[in-house]
């Protein structure tokens, strides 16, 4: 049974040690990459803000713009327009994930990103 256990552990080191040293950025990104495009923003676009939403936010901070921006009950599934997008960012409460989610879509769009 210690075994399992230090097996576990020695697991959890690993992966937590991969997230924090950035191999794992590759999966994270391609996450964010295919949230954006689901909610209509095009592939070029949408490969752009999430490299650069990536690089700037943690996973928690992803995770809860994940969740503030999924869908509730009566909200188009995507392809919706800039009131829904400002709605929905509103549900974030983290300015920062805000801004970056913004800038990134700004800078992108104009090809600066």
């Amino acid at each position: 049974m210690k075994k399992l256990l230090l097996w576990i552990l020695l697991i959890v080191g690993l992966a937590g040690g991969a997230v924090y040293s950035g191999l794992a950025n590759p999966l994270v990104e391609w996450q964010v990459r295919s949230a954006l495009v689901n909610s209509g923003i095009g592939e070029r676009r949408a490969g752009c803000m999430a490299g650069r939403m990536v690089e700037r936010l943690t996973v928690i901070q992803l995770w809860k713009l994940k969740q503030g921006m999924d869908a509730r009950d009566g909200e188009p599934e995507g392809g919706y327009g800039l009131g829904e997008l400002v709605k929905r960012l509103r549900r974030v409460e983290d300015g920062e994930a805000v801004a970056v989610v913004t800038t990134s879509a700004g800078l992108c769009a104009i090809g600066l990103g």
